[in-house]
């Protein structure tokens, strides 16, 4: 299981994951992508995917839904899940096939356990300052439940700022702004490179 994490919302997280699934979708692997957002789910509308049933269905395993931005991936949406729902489900998921985790924005009980639960993370960034330091910041918090950083993507830019590989003791991958990001030939690039670090830990 690969977390998708990043200290602020509105950093690229779905964006990035949905991106990433494409990626896999791409070598021939069948994703799953899990909405672990329970207080601003947003995976499900930008897969367009319904938003129930989702984790608290009694299987979640069979509450998932095809992408319809990325045919071939498939999405386990939020639904009405509660923490218990949600611990349940990772319990549950498959082992057969990649899983992406699309974790929840901050530092809080709800934004750890997705974390601790993946067998890798990658920390979603953007350029700014306060950016960088979300990055360091959620990069300690995954390393501090035992779950290894492999890279840190940084969305909308088309460098690295300068020492977030030495802050954050992971490798960078920069992914340029795109006006559609899932259909973006620059963008697909970068979401290959991140696919290597998921194909890693699936």
């Amino acid at each position: 299981m690969l977390a998708v994490a990043g200290g602020k919302g509105g950093s690229g997280k779905t964006t990035t994951a949905l991106g990433l699934a494409g990626a896999l979708v791409e070598r021939r692997r069948s994703p799953l992508l899990v909405d672990c957002d329970l207080d601003a789910p947003n995976l499900h509308l930008r897969a367009g995917v319904p938003r129930d049933p989702g984790l608290d269905a009694p299987d979640p395993t069979t509450a998932v839904h095809e992408a319809e931005t990325v045919p071939g991936a498939d999405v386990l949406p939020a639904g009405d899940a509660d923490g218990d729902d949600l611990a349940a489900a990772l319990d549950a998921l498959p082992d057969s096939r990649p899983v992406v985790l699309d974790c929840p924005a901050g530092a809080s009980e709800a934004a750890v356990r997705p974390l601790r639960a993946a067998d890798g993370c990658v920390v979603v960034a953007t350029a700014s300052r306060e950016g960088v330091e979300d990055a360091v910041k959620t990069a300690a918090m995954a390393r501090a439940v035992g779950t290894p950083v492999l890279a840190v993507a940084v969305a909308r830019a088309r460098g690295v700022p300068r020492g977030l590989a030495d802050a954050t003791a992971a490798d960078t991958v920069p992914i340029p702004e795109a006006e559609t990001p899932l259909r973006d030939s620059e963008t697909a690039a970068a979401y290959a490179a991140l696919a290597d670090y998921a194909e890693s830990v699936a």
